[in-house]
């Protein structure tokens, strides 16, 4: 598999060297300082890169895709790796008290949209933060798992994403197995009802629906359930198939085998998926995800990609934010002419692998490095290979071609 530098940098900064007027006032929009350090010359590079949704989004600020971009160019290879959303991690207190939360929340509670948090959000110990609006506590705590500092970070919301897409004209994604997933959320719809027969016995229960692991447990709830008929059955539908009692919130996705051009909307539909039968979570997700930076690859390498990008700086400096500075975008983007001549590797960190399924104490499904919360040692020596050039066997990934790469 060729390597995916441009990934990193991509449609954010490729307009920075073409057309200076415009990339300035575009990365003035996006660029936010990490804490200055003293300049070294680098030739490896760690960049934490994470998509959220953004807007008016649910849970607007949730870091669902995380991955790591390696890259060593001195011996012209790279590594990309993903990291699933349910990773439970532990933030440093002020009170040293014991805090964790899944790792796509961090970024979430840097900014100070936990709202409902706030109180813990007061007792992070913020030594470990750069600028409110960057995201240097989170790369603090990806860089206690992993044990190796985090550089640089790219961040796009999901409008940013589906521009992208259509400003690249769309893109060819390999899909490897047909799916259909009933669930996919519809924007907006969220909270509705569908039908107001079924409001009564909604609020009952409505205060238990996301915890389904503990509210069994509740003696509350079962006494709801002795007393109104019917409402037990009605909890069982609305946690395990709510598509089927709340049928207008969910739209069915289904995607075919093989190469699919899509845009942004539906590359968009493509990587959030989560619940189809033949493809569905987080895991699964996260491959599909690497499946579409390498479409993008292959997209921003292709003959006249750059003209397209002028009409929309302006509207995706709104949508990404990193702290590259220009020094280092350039020295990325002057590599770009040797961009096939870089090894790739991809991995999915996952329970065959590093992890297993756990519980938090209120209920939470989570996942826990096998040797237990908190011990990250399979971790930093896993991503310590990495970084040395000593590869572990991949998972395998499917290249824009079909064809698997190893």
């Amino acid at each position: 598999m060729k390597n995916i530098i441009l990934i990193v940098l991509g449609i954010i900064v490729a307009a920075v060297v073409f057309f200076a007027v415009k990339g300035l006032l575009f990365y003035k929009k996006i660029y936010t300082p990490a804490i200055i350090k003293k300049p070294v010359e680098k030739s490896t590079y760690n960049i934490l890169l994470f998509g959220y949704g953004g807007g008016n989004h649910e849970g607007a600020f949730l870091t669902d895709t995380i991955m790591i971009f390696h890259a060593d160019l001195k011996a012209k290879k790279a590594a990309l790796v993903s990291i699933p959303r349910d990773l439970w991690v532990k933030l440093p207190t002020k009170s040293g008290s014991e805090f964790h939360i899944k790792i796509n929340a961090v970024y979430q509670m840097e900014l100070g949209k936990m709202g409902e948090v706030s109180t813990i959000y007061s007792n992070l110990n913020q030594s470990h933060f750069g600028s409110i609006k960057d995201a240097e506590f989170t790369k603090y705590i990806v860089s206690q798992i992993f044990g190796e500092d985090i550089d640089n970070y790219v961040a796009i919301d999901f409008s940013g994403l589906t521009k992208a897409i259509d400003l690249l004209g769309g893109v060819d994604v390999n899909v490897l197995k047909s799916f259909t997933d009933t669930r996919y959320p519809i924007d907006g719809k969220e909270k509705d009802l569908c039908n107001s027969d079924i409001e009564a016995q909604f609020n009952l229960i409505k205060d238990y629906i996301n915890i389904p692991a503990t509210a069994t447990d509740d003696a509350t709830l079962q006494q709801l359930f002795k007393d109104h008929s019917g409402l037990e059955e009605f909890y069982n539908n609305i946690t395990k198939e709510p598509e089927k009692t709340f049928p207008c919130r969910y739209e069915t996705l289904h995607f075919d085998k093989g190469i699919n051009h899509m845009d942004g909307t539906t590359v968009l539909k493509y990587v959030r998926s989560r619940y189809a039968l033949e493809d569905g979570g987080d895991f699964g997700r996260s491959a599909r995800q690497q499946q579409l930076m390498i479409a993008v690859k292959d997209k921003i390498l292709s003959v006249g990609f750059v003209p397209k990008i002028i009409p929309l700086l302006d509207e995706l400096g709104g949508d990404v934010k990193t702290d590259f500075n220009l020094t280092t975008m350039k020295k990325f983007i002057d590599l770009a002419g040797t961009v096939k001549d870089y090894q790739l590797v991809t991995y999915i960190i996952s329970d065959q692998n590093l992890l297993k399924d756990s519980r938090s104490r209120d209920g939470q499904f989570i996942l826990i490095p096998k040797e237990g919360i908190d011990q990250w040692t399979g971790f930093k020596f896993f991503y310590k290979n990495i970084a040395q050039g000593i590869l572990p066997t991949p998972i395998p990934t499917a290249s824009s071609s079909g064809q698997l790469n190893k």
